[in-house]
């Protein structure tokens, strides 16, 4: 009986990052230690530079490790941000909002006692330039809405959740893209942004939240 070829081949880059995902969830190495060169890698996986080379560029792209010009690589973290946003991208609306309720709401509570007046700054022109295009291009307005939610969550001031909210950014967006495609914009909405950017103001963490999750159901 003759082998048959399997009809779709996983590229030897994708093999190499099978190998060192593994090698990293394994804790092989330590967060912030230096990892083999490129050609001790190589040797060790038995792959060419270039692939090895074509891999650690997908990892420093997904945050794994960090790629210093003239000093090597070095392990950044041991999650792969990857996993998670293929999750997000194909979660539904109710799945997305349910998401957004956990992470924005409560994000925006912590803004509300912590926020600066740099942060209230940049709020306020985010803010400006979301409602210059409220009733204009759904793109522009799009971008410039996240601008706003994205300094919200900025302003709390918690690293860890900046990073979760730049990833989930995206899935906000198309939740915006899909429902504003289906139904017309009402001012009234848009003005939630502003009584949100007062409770804060205002260091009000309750209503901060209770405006949130209203936006967040009425976008």
């Amino acid at each position: 009986m003759t082998d048959i070829a399997p009809l779709i081949k996983r590229s030897l880059v994708d093999q190499a990052l099978d190998q060192l995902r593994q090698r990293i969830t394994q804790g092989v190495w330590a967060i912030g230690e230096r990892l083999p060169t490129e050609p001790e890698l190589s040797a060790e996986l038995g792959i060419s530079r270039n692939t090895v080379r074509e891999a650690m560029r997908v990892l420093a792209f997904s945050g794994l490790i960090e790629i210093r010009q003239g000093d090597g690589s070095y392990l950044r973290s041991m999650t792969d941000p990857l996993g998670a946003m293929k999750a997000m991208s194909h979660c539904t609306l109710a799945q997305a909002q349910e998401t957004r309720q956990i992470l924005e709401v409560e994000a925006v509570g912590l803004a509300a006692l912590r926020r600066t007046d740099e942060d209230l700054a940049a709020l306020h022109a985010a803010l400006k330039a979301s409602g210059d295009h409220y009733h204009g291009d759904l793109e522009h307005y799009i971008n410039c809405d996240l601008v706003f939610h994205k300094r919200l969550v900025d302003a709390a001031h918690n690293p860890a959740l900046s990073e979760l909210y730049q990833y989930f950014s995206s899935i906000v967006g198309a939740q915006l893209r899909q429902t504003l495609n289906i139904q017309p914009r009402r001012q009234a909405v848009f003005d939630l942004h502003g009584a949100l950017l007062d409770a804060v103001e205002q260091q009000d963490p309750e209503r901060a939240k209770a405006l949130s999750r209203q936006l967040i159901n009425e976008p």
